[in-house]
Formats: structure tokens, C-alpha cells, sequence
């Protein structure tokens, strides 16, 4: 997504060979327009997989998934990291270390809102490590639920995320994929051709 990449050149930090920092837009403050547009780019590149859920974790995907639900016009649901006094109902639950806070939590989705009968696209702001998107797919798979794919705003293609899900045999749609950077720069992976 040309835009999306512009953006970053432009607005992105590059603070060491592993961190970007995006938050001038994507997530601290959020561009909602090119947030509308990320969304309808995912939609448009998953159309035809008769999706019923859109499902991320809180709390930097949640806008992506919003706006790709719109696109879709299905509900999203988001993973939470810490679980609140009304969840009471059963849940799934997966474990994620997050390489960004330095720490392992159990993300859980409540049991009501994921079945069988759905056809889950998981979107989230960025594929790295790919911790917090396998244990997406961990829970998408205790529910028993059929997962279509994983859209990723900005892939650090360098990294391991890509491999682990494409060793479970996942679909992944990056719309920025990052090959190399340092502070003297960014260097994005050729586009490749939707139909």
C-alpha cells in the first residue's frame, strides 16, 4: 500500500535495526482516514472468503479491525490482555510475550463470541516476532472456528512472525513489509500484484 509506506518514510522513527515507532499515526495518535483506508484495503484483499469475524488484540489492532469490520460490515472482537471482573463466562485463552513491553500475559476472548460456525480474519497493527498472532490463531483453533487469513498493517519481514505462520499454513496479507531498517533508513519488499 504506496500511501501507507509514504507514511511511514515520512512519519515512522526508526529507533534500531528491531523497533519503528508509528505512533505519530497509526498507534498513539491515529491517522483515521488512512486507518478507513488500511481497513478497505484488507477487506478488498480478502473478499470472497464469506468472512463472519474480524478478531485482533487490544489494544493497537483495535482500530485496524474496526475499520476492516466496517469494510466487511461484520462484527470484530478483540483478545484481551488482562481479564476484567464482568468477563465471567468461560473463555479461550492463549499466552503472548510481547516483545515491545518486555513481558508474557494470557490474552482470552469470551467462549460467546467465537464458534465453530465463524470464518475468522485476524488483523493487527504490526507482524514481528508473531507471538500475539499465533496466539490468535491458538485461540481461533480452540474455538474451533476456521481462519481465513491474517492481515498485518506493517510486517518487519526480517524477523521470524512470517515463517511461524506460514509453517501452520496461514494466509498472511502484509501491507508494508519492511525488509531492512536503520536510522539512515527503511527499505520495503517489492509489492506484489493483487487481483
Amino acid at each position: 500500500m504506496k500511501r501507507l509506506q509514504e507514511r511511514i518514510q515520512k512519519d515512522g522513527k526508526v529507533l534500531s535495526s528491531h523497533v519503528l515507532k508509528v505512533d505519530a499515526f497509526l498507534n498513539h495518535q491515529v491517522d483515521p482516514l488512512l486507518t478507513m483506508e488500511i481497513g478497505k484495503e484488507f477487506a478488498e484483499r480478502f473478499r470472497g472468503e464469506k468472512i463472519t469475524k474480524v478478531l485482533t488484540i487490544e489494544a493497537s489492532g483495535i482500530h485496524f479491525a474496526l475499520a476492516t469490520a466496517v469494510s466487511l460490515q461484520v462484527p470484530f472482537v478483540y483478545a484481551k490482555k488482562k481479564k476484567a471482573v464482568t468477563l465471567t463466562e468461560e473463555v479461550y485463552s492463549a499466552p503472548v510475550y510481547s516483545f515491545t513491553r518486555q513481558e508474557e500475559y494470557q490474552i482470552s476472548v469470551s467462549r460467546q463470541y467465537l464458534s465453530a460456525e465463524d470464518r475468522i480474519l485476524i488483523v493487527d497493527d504490526f507482524l514481528a516476532t508473531g507471538a500475539a498472532l499465533v496466539g490468535l490463531t491458538d485461540i481461533v483453533k480452540e474455538a474451533g472456528a476456521h481462519l481465513v487469513g491474517v492481515g498485518a498493517v506493517i510486517e518487519k519481514s526480517f524477523q521470524e512472525g512470517r515463517s511461524l505462520l506460514e509453517q501452520r499454513g496461514i494466509r498472511i496479507e502484509s501491507l508494508a513489509r519492511i525488509i531492512a531498517m536503520s536510522p539512515e533508513g527503511i527499505q520495503f519488499a517489492a509489492a506484489p500484484v493483487h487481483q
